[in-house]
């Protein structure tokens, strides 16, 4: 499973505006609006807020990943959303979260679903990748950085 499979080139930010770990779900969930791959905004932040009561998806390393599953959807989608100052998000270790990735998708594909956040969770292992990312001017510098990861 590649990245480039479920990642919405139309949605994604290398400036995300918002200070917090709310607002930063909200701002990427309303990109993939945007992009025209979901309708209803509402019931899937409602889910990924819900989720991120579970336990916060700050993995550390200043590396978020919501997630969420709905009956809304009928694929699973993703978002790429990079801050440049840094989101308090209540991750892991504590640190600012500056790279958020939120996957979405419908309710009945949990395998795929975790199969896609475990591709996630690997791609962001690596430094040299998570600060080329972080360092990203435009959303094709991010796009062509996740293209020579994913033919790896």
């Amino acid at each position: 499973m590649n990245i480039m499979d479920f990642l919405c080139q139309d949605a994604i930010t290398v400036d995300l505006k918002a200070q917090n770990k709310k607002d930063a779900i909200i701002e990427l969930i309303e990109l993939l609006k945007d992009a025209k791959k979901i309708k209803k905004t509402d019931e899937i932040i409602d889910v990924v807020l819900e989720r991120e009561k579970l336990g916060s998806t700050g993995i550390g390393q200043g590396v978020a990943i919501p997630h969420g599953k709905t009956d809304v959807l009928s694929e699973q989608v993703g978002v790429l959303g990079i801050s440049k100052k840094g989101i308090e998000f209540n991750s892991l270790d504590g640190e600012p979260v500056y790279i958020i990735f939120l996957l979405v998708g419908p309710v009945e594909v949990t395998g795929q679903h975790l199969k896609a956040l475990s591709r996630i969770s690997r791609l962001f292992k690596d430094k040299f990748l998570r600060q080329a990312i972080k360092d990203a001017e435009t959303k094709e510098d991010v796009i062509k950085i996740i293209q020579q990861e994913d033919a790896y």
